[in-house]
């Protein structure tokens, strides 16, 4: 179980639009938090929407969660920068609930709704659109903090304040902080990357991109 794990702020957003060095690019990282109870759907939160589909959304990215306990972390490294809720284009602002101590295949339950945990989120270039940074998504990369994606298991109403319960624990314990690393560098820890590239929660692409940096036995 975990304990006093929350929701501290629901965050949606529709496309839109934005200026981005000369072009134009449409987006949905601009969230913000809405009041009350929202209903969650099996590819999204009711009034968000993703742009992209090609690289967001789906099944497996239904749902993003971030934990606030990294937002002084970020108000740190960027001075002067606003970070309200929902300030990384998460739909979850979490407590409670850290890369190291989240795995792969676990499953929580908020309000009337079920959720498990896939993927960390590897940033594209939106995230430096979002704080007019370049650097950001390098900077957001190299901090470990990416926080992590959910897929819907059970549609339902949620809201802020709502508890985050872990139902089950994910029997090969590969955490989100390890799929990060392993992606970051670290091909030398075979046995890590075999139990990730078998990670039946953990969606198709990330499995074959570590079952290919797996060394094959000498013949």
């Amino acid at each position: 179980m975990t304990p006093n794990a929350k929701i501290l702020s629901l965050n949606v957003g529709r496309p839109r639009d934005v200026e981005w060095r000369g072009k134009v690019v449409r987006t949905s990282i601009f969230k913000a938090p809405v009041p009350g109870r929202v209903q969650v759907k099996g590819l999204n939160l009711q009034g968000d929407e993703q742009s992209d589909l090609e690289v967001h959304g789906g099944t497996d990215k239904a749902v993003y969660a971030y934990p606030s306990e990294h937002y002084p972390f970020w108000r740190g490294e960027l001075p002067g920068v606003e970070f309200p809720w929902g300030a990384f284009g998460e739909n979850l602002t979490t407590e409670g609930l850290l890369e190291d101590k989240v795995h792969i295949g676990d499953r929580f339950r908020a309000g009337a709704a079920e959720f498990v945990v896939t993927q960390p989120r590897m940033p594209c270039f939106k995230l430096g659109i979002r704080f007019d940074r370049p650097d950001m998504v390098k900077r957001f990369l190299r901090s470990g903090r990416t926080g992590f994606y959910l897929a819907v298991l059970r549609e339902g109403e949620i809201g802020a304040g709502d508890s985050l319960e872990r139902l089950a624990e994910d029997d090969n314990h590969v955490t989100v902080a390890d799929i990060v690393a392993l992606y970051a560098a670290d091909s030398a820890n075979q046995d890590l990357l075999r139990r990730a590239s078998e990670l039946r929660a953990l969606p198709v692409s990330w499995r074959e991109y570590f079952r290919e940096r797996l060394w094959e036995p000498d013949e």
